[in-house]
């Protein structure tokens, strides 16, 4: 539709982007260098942000840094897990069949990580997105995991991903034993004004336009409606180049954006 219009190679704000043409704020760098730190060390870490904050691209970028050579990823993300699942999935994961009862599965699991570390020189990186979603059985049973041999070091980095509610259940005192394990917090938050410019500016560019497309006033408005969430800038210059697209505007101004703005609220009011 619009893509042939603008000039665009390939459609632009896709959440199908290479992990190596992602857009790198200053909040998913310092995110990065703070999570190879943590593998480095066999770490715990948390990772928070609201919906559509980048907490998956961070995983994606987390991922793509890993020698497969020398790390082992495991990345789990379903909801209803029970303590069996979680460790039946992540022992098919490592390539081994699962026992049935939950207990046997984690000391096949234990022992085929200390494995993976001693025998094939492999770190395992175990990543539990939608960690918000788990229930408090089931976070108690995850610090057991990290800490199955008391104050020893474990065979593996850790990393919870979850939304921001996930970090306030984690404050209450129900929760503060698992709290006391974690080596490493990251809150992600929207970007400022500048980066929501450069972010618009970048996937134009991945995308094959290289002229400037959106106006200064149709960018500050996507920020100001976005608050620098990626997911809501992606949705909006979206929504924003179908309507410039209908109207054959060359240029997204901040009147196509405001169009855009309409249907998003008629939407929401169906």
């Amino acid at each position: 539709m619009f893509e042939a219009y603008y000039g665009f190679e390939k459609t632009p704000f896709a959440r199908s982007i290479a992990p190596g043409a992602l857009y790198n704020s200053a909040q998913h760098q310092e995110l990065l260098a703070r999570l190879v730190y943590m593998v480095r060390d066999r770490g715990f870490a948390l990772i928070t942000g609201e919906i559509g904050s980048g907490k998956s691209t961070a995983v994606r970028a987390l991922a793509a840094s890993l020698d497969p050579a020398r790390h082992h990823l495991l990345y789990v993300a379903q909801s209803g897990l029970t303590p069996r699942h979680l460790y039946r999935e992540l022992c098919r994961q490592m390539s081994i069949e699962p026992a049935f009862l939950a207990a046997d599965a984690r000391r096949q699991l234990m022992a085929a990580l200390w494995d993976s570390v001693h025998k094939l020189q492999r770190q395992p990186v175990v990543v539990i997105d939608e960690a918000h979603l788990l229930s408090a059985p089931l976070l108690e049973e995850v610090r057991f995991f990290f800490n199955h041999q008391m104050d020893s070091a474990s065979p593996m980095a850790l990393c919870l991903v979850g939304q921001a509610e996930l970090r306030q259940r984690l404050r209450l005192q129900t929760f503060a034993a698992i709290a006391q394990r974690i080596t490493m917090r990251y809150h992600l938050t929207g970007m400022p004004e500048p980066e929501t410019r450069a972010y618009i500016e970048h996937h134009l560019s991945v995308a094959g336009v290289k002229h400037p497309l959106f106006s200064d006033d149709a960018a500050r408005l996507i920020h100001q409606y976005s608050k620098g969430i990626p997911r809501q800038i992606n949705n909006l210059c979206t929504a924003a180049l179908l309507a410039g697209f209908a109207e054959q505007r060359r240029v997204i101004d901040e009147s196509t954006v405001k169009q855009a703005l309409m249907e998003f609220q008629d939407a929401v009011s169906d």
